[in-house]
């Protein structure tokens, strides 16, 4: 990212900004507590990390109900199946650099 930064004529970053679905199996406590130790050392040392929490949304395939796949557990809340399309929450991505204004 820093070779990104002088590329675009950008003086530093102070954050970075990911979103991180809950369907990814990515654990945003864990990026967060090594995000410091992988960055020591490098030109993104003094950036901030921030996280976005992509929620995990599926659509029933025999109702078309869309619902939370983590707070109904898989299933259905409106016909009890657990036959579903995943619709968001399975992102792991950098969103956004924020530069210094």
């Amino acid at each position: 990212m820093a070779a990104f930064a002088r590329k675009n004529g950008i003086d530093g970053i102070e954050a970075i900004v990911l979103q991180i679905g809950e369907l990814s199996l990515v654990i945003p406590e864990y990026v967060a507590e090594l995000y410091p130790m992988v960055v020591k050392g490098t030109p993104l040392e003094n950036t901030r990390l921030e996280i976005e929490t992509v929620p995990g949304t599926a659509e029933c395939d025999a109702c078309d109900e869309i619902y939370s796949v983590i707070a109904c557990e898989g299933i259905c809340p409106n016909c009890g199946s657990s036959e579903k399309t995943v619709l968001s929450g399975m992102v792991f991505l950098i969103k956004a650099l924020r530069v210094p204004q």
